[in-house]
């Protein structure tokens, strides 16, 4: 931990956040990782959406029974929309930690793709859309269970695929941010740890937020899932309200943020 803590000071204080060039060559890394996905795609599928399935009918079904309504909502109409933000959260950023750090520096993949036309930025480029398309299966998948059991309430939920596009970049942009730090495999245990497990549980996902103490009110409103499920949820149950366009602005932004971070530390990761 004490490395990884120099490794930051070190890297961002030089940091440029003018934006990095990627181009188009960056399809052929994201078709290069989707080519070996099929040759291992049902484990992925069971590993992606099993959680979330077990949580839906565990929770919304099991722990359900014994809640009354939130919001006018049963207790598994509150919980599915969340699941599907989780879903996207989770797939996206097992893939740009675990996945990334295997082809980064077990496979050496990187190493070999660089010594191609593709630059740093077209493979790292590759690496976030990878991400995001593992996270928009992934919540989408969830979505069309939703639907299935009736749990979306209105057709504004099309709405949703932007909305989980830009979560899948998002979170794939953040897990490749940390994993151009980790210096094995046991560094992610403390991105999930110290970070993942508890937005989980302070974003509004399984319960309201305005129960909260205050500064665990506070703490959530730094935390992206949480304005990712103040979108979905709405969305899925057709309650719009001008508060979610702040949501997705703030989505936008530390969007941005990340995005250029992990170009940017990813590059010096690979080329030290």
């Amino acid at each position: 931990m004490a490395q990884t803590l120099t490794y930051i000071k070190a890297t961002l204080p030089g940091l440029n956040l003018n934006f990095p060039k990627i181009s188009w060559r960056a399809y052929h890394v994201w078709q290069r990782n989707l080519s070996a996905y099929k040759k291992r795609w049902l484990s992925g599928v069971i590993g992606n959406l099993g959680e979330p399935i077990i949580y839906l009918f565990a929770f919304g079904l099991g722990l359900g029974y014994y809640i009354t309504k939130i919001d006018g909502l049963s207790y598994i109409q509150f919980i599915g929309p969340g699941l599907v933000a989780s879903s996207v959260m989770f797939a996206a950023t097992f893939e740009c930690t675990f996945g990334s750090y295997t082809r980064m520096s077990e496979q050496r993949i990187f190493e070999s793709m660089i010594a191609t036309p593709l630059s740093i930025e077209d493979v790292i480029g590759g690496e976030i859309l990878w991400g995001t398309t593992k996270g928009v299966f992934a919540g989408g998948t969830v979505l069309l269970l939703l639907c299935f059991l009736g749990l979306v309430k209105s057709a504004l939920a099309i709405f949703l695929l932007p909305v989980i596009i830009l979560e899948g970049m998002l979170f794939a942009s953040l897990a490749l941010t940390f994993t151009s730090l980790a210096k094995s495999y046991d560094c992610f245990s403390y991105y999930f740890t110290i970070f993942m497990t508890p937005m989980v549980f302070l974003s509004g996902i399984f319960f309201p937020l305005d129960g909260l103490p205050a500064w665990a009110r506070t703490a959530s409103f730094f935390l992206p899932l949480t304005h990712v499920v103040n979108m979905v949820r709405p969305l899925a149950l057709g309650n719009l309200s001008l508060k979610m366009f702040l949501d997705l602005l703030l989505v936008a932004l530390v969007l941005i943020l990340f995005l250029i971070l992990s170009l940017k530390m990813m590059r010096r990761r690979l080329i030290k």
